[in-house]
């Protein structure tokens, strides 16, 4: 893993970060892929190099001689060598991007696989914060970025500044050091020139991608949000949303593509230029008899030869810094920290009985806002314990820090007498299992969703959790039975039908510890009696920890703890807190006269719908023709 930080990591630093996937360790495979790559890409710079030379002595000696061309000496040799050195320098060039892919694409599949699984260890606080859109894009674009990065980094700009050194070499050998000076003042500008210009635009480029990653968070955020937009009526504001980032990406994208343009247009004229003079001096050389027309074409052919693989040099230096930007924006992502992380000395919890303590426990969200404040109490091994209270009173806090979502501030929580923060976060949490209040499925099959809990049950496995859970007789059913898709997030099924798969797949996975966090609150009442039915065959020989709003949902629970502002108010069995008369009577009390009066007005309405399917054929009636008319 790459050691990281918070705060961004830099362009350099990035690229130092790519470089051990670049010489992975314990790869010897990948490792001679890159060894026979650097050699291919020498020999192909090499056979490039020679190619001017053959392309111009065959050219002296088809020059006219004593006023006849000398068709008899032609050349035959050196213009088979011209087209072999052009199909070496070409085969080698494209053999060596044959050998060097793999390490291209594992080194993208390895960085892309340690950002998921990174991302997968963050806390919940940075996924509560996080914007999937633009999430997705910086990993996509950081990945695409370590493909153009490790290709063109090793085998353009490194290969094209040799081949500049080596023609330099050779106009001085061949000529004089003012053509290789003059060569090497025109590269220099040029390459000055390019890093210059780049380096300003490049914030115009970071505020394409920032409008881009804006504009595509919103389109996902709504698109994810489908219904909420359609309860409201507010296509027409999502579009005006949309459309504004699409408007300040055009805005950036415009000022990026203009600023390209004129670079395009200054490296166009430094070659220009620095051609021009190379050429006139080979052409006065010619004049004054110290050159031949094959050394003018060497020169020109070299210059040229030399432009195609500069102007690339620019557009490859562009977008290396895009994609180091894009890189470092990825690897930022694997320097945030995890807040909640295993000790050195983890071990794996040893869940024998599901005995659950909680020790005086504090906690917040933020430091100046605490939600816990000392909370004790103890779960014993297969017995059951509710929690209520008002809303904000720590309810889930509780069972997020006893599935260590987050650290308690002081205080302990023990399983089965071992501190949580003393065991391994992977092997605490397949001792628990959670039914959430708000149950999100996978955009794929019933089957798959209920196999989520033990991913490698098979069918009978599956189909005997469903029928515990009592959703087995409505998935057989449906046409594809348990090839059912769900939709994205479930939405093609109903809320009683999402939690009936949510306790099938928490009893497949068959945990010590069961948290039902609001598991029925969000139902109506019979689909709920259907659910909790379903949920005390879970609970059945399990530790459970019930979260509840609905008192009525907590009556059989062994014990009941109230909370209120972050504190025990009371505890103790139903029975007993009724004839206390304290705060859970209360609440009893008032939820009791809400649901007597939410049957009162729904039994009035289906009077009124009963009364006036009785007056309608009435009225039908009157309003008959009579025979005859």
């Amino acid at each position: 893993m790459i050691p990281g930080t918070s705060k961004p990591r830099g362009e350099g630093r990035a690229l130092l970060s790519l470089l051990p996937y670049l010489w992975p360790p314990g790869q010897p495979d990948m490792r001679r892929r890159v060894v026979i790559s650097l050699v291919l890409m020498l020999l192909a710079k090499a056979a490039n190099v020679l190619v001017p030379i053959a392309y111009a002595r065959a050219v002296d000696a088809l020059a006219p001689k004593d006023g006849a061309a000398a068709l008899v000496a032609v050349p035959i040799a050196m213009v088979i060598a011209y087209g072999l050195l052009r199909m070496l320098s070409s085969g080698f060039q494209e053999l060596r991007d044959a050998v060097f892919t793999k390490v291209q694409a594992r080194a993208a599949r390895t960085i892309a696989l340690q950002v998921f699984a990174h991302l997968h260890a963050l806390s919940l606080r940075y996924h509560l914060d996080r914007q999937t859109g633009g999430l997705s894009r910086v990993i996509e674009r950081g990945t695409r970025g370590i493909n153009f990065v490790l290709d063109f980094l090793l085998f353009s700009i490194v290969p094209t500044l040799l081949e500049i050194l080596l023609v330099a070499g050779i106009l001085w050998k061949l000529f004089s050091f003012s053509f290789a000076a003059v060569t090497l003042a025109t590269i220099g500008v040029y390459i000055a020139f390019t890093l210059i210009f780049t380096d300003w635009r490049l914030r115009f480029r970071r505020a394409m991608n920032e409008t881009d990653q804006e504009a595509n968070t919103k389109a996902i955020d709504s698109l994810l949000n489908y219904e909420t937009v359609k309860y409201f009526n507010n296509e027409a504001h999502e579009r005006r949303r949309y459309d504004s980032s699409l408007s300040r990406y055009e805005a950036a994208y415009t000022r990026s593509e203009r600023t390209l343009n004129a670079l395009n247009a200054g490296q166009a004229a430094i070659i220009a230029v620095g051609l021009t003079a190379v050429m006139v001096m080979a052409g006065q050389g010619v004049v004054a008899g110290h050159l031949t027309v094959g050394d003018f074409v060497l020169v020109n052919t070299y210059l040229i030869q030399l432009y195609l693989p500069l102007n690339f040099l620019g557009f490859v230096y562009r977008e290396l810094k895009q994609g180091m930007t894009d890189m470092e924006a990825m690897f930022t992502l694997l320097g945030e920290e995890r807040e909640v992380s295993d000790s050195k000395d983890a071990k794996a919890l040893a869940a024998t009985a599901g005995e659950v303590r909680f020790e005086d426990v504090h906690f917040g969200y933020r430091p100046d806002r605490e939600i816990l404040k000392g909370v004790s109490f103890t779960i014993p091994a297969g017995k059951t314990l509710a929690i209520v209270g008002p809303t904000g009173a720590g309810k889930s806090t509780i069972s997020r820090l006893l599935f260590r979502f987050y650290d308690a501030t002081s205080g302990r929580i023990l399983v089965d007498g071992q501190d949580i923060r003393a065991v391994t976060q992977d092997s605490l949490r397949k001792a628990i299992g959670v039914v959430p209040q708000d149950t999100v499925l996978f955009n794929d099959t019933i089957r798959y969703n209920i196999a989520y809990g033990r991913p490698d049950a098979d069918d009978v496995a599956v189909e005997q959790a469903a029928r515990f859970a009592q959703v087995h007789d409505f998935v057989m059913r449906m046409p594809d039975g348990y090839r059912t898709l769900v939709g994205e997030r479930g939405l093609k099924l109903s809320g009683g039908e999402k939690q009936r798969v949510a306790i099938a797949r928490t009893i497949l996975k068959d945990p010590r510890i069961l948290i039902l966090d609001e598991a029925t609150s969000a139902l109506d009442t019979r689909t709920e009696q259907e659910i909790q039915s379903a949920l005390r065959t879970v609970s059945a020989g399990h530790t459970t920890l019930v979260i509840a709003h609905r008192l009525s949902t907590v009556v059989e629970a062994d014990e009941i703890i109230v909370l209120q502002e972050g504190r025990i108010a009371e505890r103790g069995s139903h029975r007993a807190l009724m004839e206390r008369h304290g705060l859970y009577a209360e609440m009893w009390e008032r939820q009791a006269q809400a649901v007597a009066a939410a049957e009162s007005a729904a039994a009035a309405a289906e009077a009124e719908r009963a009364l006036a399917r009785g007056a309608r054929p009435a009225r039908e009636q009157e309003q008959t023709p009579a025979p005859g008319i």
